[in-house]
């Protein structure tokens, strides 16, 4: 199988935004979405939601369509985030909305501002899944829900890649497997609860006609998708969790 030319995440989504749209543009993101979305509440009403790795605003629009009152989105790209705030001008009136340029091991968000936290597919861009954790932990409240998600473990072992289109040539972004243990083992440390795990296949019916792609893909979980609790502290638990933590 060729492989493309592997860039890091800044350096791809400096290239991708002007052509990355805020819906879900492939049948991997439609499956993710549809689980994402199956564990996300129904209302957000007067509810704080913080998107880490908010891309062109996807799951923002999700947030502030089901009544958050108020959104941050935050980002590494900032090419990415121009894309989001132009989608989300129209939702500005009905409510508060911040994009701040950021690292998801290192958020711009005060402690404790989100009930409801949201990170899809991002975690597979940084290495330490652990690290990361422990800032979506921090930034949500206690009792608060935390929807996570990634490019499923198995794809990286079938050679798959997170590629992408510009320019008329293709790239790839650098991405990191984490394995379901290693979110365990995470969470665990951090006393974050896992309270359901989805495993979402590709729709066969969404496969474009013609398409070139790995047919074992109809066969395997194309995403690991999972929502967490964080509960109350515990004496004992590194909140931090940068060093023991996968």
């Amino acid at each position: 199988m060729a492989h493309e030319p592997l860039l890091e995440p800044a350096e791809a989504y400096a290239l991708w935004a002007s052509a990355y749209p805020a819906y879900a543009h492939n049948p991997v993101m439609r499956a993710e979405e549809r689980a994402m979305l199956g564990l996300m509440p129904a209302s957000l009403r007067d509810q704080a939601v913080v998107d880490a790795g908010c891309g062109s605003g996807r799951y923002l629009l999700h947030a502030l369509r089901r009544g958050a009152a108020r959104a941050v989105g935050v980002d590494l790209s900032p090419q990415m985030l121009e894309r989001a705030d132009a989608e989300l001008a129209s939702l500005r009136t009905a409510a508060q909305v911040t994009l701040l340029q950021g690292n998801l091991e290192a958020l711009p968000v005060p402690d404790a501002q989100a009930d409801l936290t949201i990170c899809g597919l991002v975690v597979g861009h940084v290495e330490h899944l652990g690290q990361a954790l422990a800032e979506l932990r921090r930034v949500t409240r206690p009792g608060g829900i935390l929807l996570c998600s990634d490019v499923h473990p198995i794809g990286h072992a079938l050679g798959w890649q997170r590629d992408f289109k510009s320019g008329g040539s293709h790239y790839a972004v650098r991405h990191t497997p984490h394995l379901y243990g290693h979110w365990h083992a995470a969470c665990t440390m951090l006393g974050l609860r896992i309270e359901q795990v989805l495993e979402p296949m590709l729709d066969p019916a969404e496969i474009p006609a013609g398409a070139h792609f790995d047919p074992r893909a109809l066969e395997v979980p194309v995403a690991l998708v999972l929502r967490l609790r964080r509960t109350p502290d515990v004496a004992g638990i590194d909140p931090a969790c940068t060093q023991a933590c996968p």
